[in-house]
């Protein structure tokens, strides 16, 4: 592989790329020190993982989206990114699961504790979603944009390099235009790529956004960007504005969730809601946490840990003498208004990129969307007979 000579071009125009130019990529930014994470088939869905070559990128593959439902379909063509997103997030390497924050052993002159400081990593996220490049932009305003920051993601997020992939294909449970955040990339990235398979070939146009990814760029084996491959992909991404699977209602969402809390509705959804918690796992801004102390059998070592915690979690909003919300109705409320509503009090933005995850690993089938809607119904009906038209009389 031999660098492009001369000046990286304009963000704007950028250039074209092969299949080999993708290969390319991947080998650069591990040339260039990276861990390189990216999409890749396994155990029946498309995960995310390192990458040691392009080779792994999941081409020819699709997905079929429904509430409750995710299956892999087999494509007609070689796209590689042609496909909504997965069950995990770019929070599972930011944000992680699960991280040590000290450990202890008994001695003779008494605990030696010893406290795990976080690891910088150098990080390269390749096929990053617009829907996914805002929640990390919503991730940073949370965890690093104020007064107490968190050292494990900053020190994670801290010089990583997002090649973000411009949706082609929306899925049956995707809402990115309702809030947003997609098809087409917003600021943040350091490449992005749109991909282009038709009868002129399988190519990507691709751009950068920071210097970073200039210099990435002019390593690429690049050619010029072609009115043709530039259509396509600007097309290919109008259309899929158009073919979302799932709509928000066209209401001020902060408002309506203000307005509801009273509503039959979150008893009505409470009854199929298990609280399981799998939507503040799969989505990509869910931040809680909370810490866990483990000892061994002899009781001479002790470790503590933090971990994602669920706001459906009794034990999350328990104080002395019980949990503040016992009901599966008042979890369901606290999660919907917190992420639609008063995210917006806290953070300046909504905390829901439309990603759909949250529909499609519901166990029972519940849909974001559809709940808001059911809310907005409800409001309408009652400003109808009297309310004053948000909900509240």
């Amino acid at each position: 592989m031999t660098a492009r000579s001369g000046a990286p071009r304009p963000a704007a125009e950028g250039g074209v790329i092969g299949i080999d130019g993708l290969a390319a990529l991947v080998d650069v930014l591990l040339d260039r020190g990276f861990t390189v994470v990216g999409p890749t088939v396994r155990d029946g869905a498309i995960v995310l993982d390192e990458l040691a070559s392009a080779d792994q990128l999941p081409y020819g593959w699709g997905v079929e989206l429904e509430a409750g439902s995710y299956r892999l379909r087999e494509r007609s063509d070689r796209a590689a990114f042609a496909n909504a997103a997965g069950p995990q997030s770019w929070k599972s390497y930011l944000h992680p699961a699960r991280v040590r924050q000290w450990r202890a052993d008994r001695s003779a002159g008494g605990p030696a504790v010893e406290s795990d400081e976080p690891v910088p990593h150098r990080f390269a996220f390749l096929g990053v979603r617009p829907c996914d490049l805002r929640a990390i932009a919503v991730q940073d305003r949370v965890l690093v944009g104020g007064r107490h920051r968190d050292a494990v993601y900053e020190g994670r997020r801290t010089g990583a390099f997002l090649v973000a992939v411009e949706c082609t294909e929306p899925g049956g449970t995707c809402f990115c235009v309702s809030m947003g955040t997609g098809p087409a990339a917003g600021p943040g990235h350091d490449l992005v790529l749109t991909e282009v398979a038709d009868s002129a070939g399988h190519r990507f146009w691709i751009r950068s956004g920071s210097p970073e990814g200039a210099e990435v760029l002019a390593a690429l084996p690049l050619r010029p960007a072609d009115a043709r491959t530039v259509g396509a992909a600007r097309e290919g991404v109008s259309s899929a504005a158009g073919r979302m699977g799932r709509s928000m209602p066209e209401v001020d969402l902060h408002r309506l969730m203000a307005g509801t809390l009273d509503a039959p509705r979150w008893d009505e959804v409470a009854e199929r809601c298990l609280t399981c918690g799998n939507c503040t796992m799969v989505c990509p801004t869910c931040f809680c946490t909370t810490t866990e102390d483990v000892t061994d059998l002899t009781g001479d070592h002790a470790e503590r840990w933090r971990v994602w915690d669920s706001c459906f979690d009794l034990d999350h909003s328990y104080l002395h003498g019980g949990p503040v919300r016992a009901s599966a109705p008042s979890r369901y409320r606290q999660w919907l208004t917190h992420k639609l509503g008063t995210w917006w009090d806290q953070f300046g933005s909504s905390g829901c990129v439309g990603c759909g995850r949250c529909i499609v690993w519901c166990p029972v089938a519940i849909d974001i969307t559809e709940e808001a809607a059911a809310l907005h119904d409800w409001a309408g009906l009652r400003a109808d007979s009297g309310g004053d038209g948000d909900g509240r009389s």
